[in-house]
């Protein structure tokens, strides 16, 4: 069966970390490009994170400098680390994987064409 399971969300303090998981089964994420998303409460789901085959990276203005993405392929697993996290980051995280890149031109491709989703964890942040 051709799944991605998230883990790592829960409730911080503004301020906090957080590590988000991924892991995928049925497929093998060195032929995919990865990347995570997130919905925050009555907004659209946006890109936050994303990493190339290559390992080269992509983030959200909203998090630069305080998210990093990263991705083990021998684990078919991929992380993000989230630090000084705000109550603007509190959302349901979903990880995302499409054998096209994630981000093109400076835009992300829409959340609605990527192939394949997991279920979400959710990330809440309290001040």
């Amino acid at each position: 069966e051709v799944q991605l399971v998230e883990s790592g969300g829960g409730s911080v303090q503004s301020g906090g970390s957080l590590r988000l998981s991924c892991v995928a089964s049925g497929f093998t994420y060195d032929a995919y490009c990865l990347g995570w998303y997130r919905r925050a409460p009555g907004k659209e789901r946006e890109g936050v994170a994303a990493i190339k085959r290559d390992g080269s990276t992509t983030y959200a203005d909203s998090v630069k400098g305080r998210f990093t993405v990263s991705k083990d392929n021998a684990k078919n697993t991929l992380y993000l680390q989230m630090n000084s996290l705000k109550p603007a980051d509190t959302a349901m995280y979903y990880c995302a994987a499409d054998r096209r890149q994630l981000t093109y031109g400076g835009s992300w491709r829409d959340p609605n064409a990527l192939e394949r989703w997991g279920q979400g964890t959710l990330v809440t942040v309290s001040s």
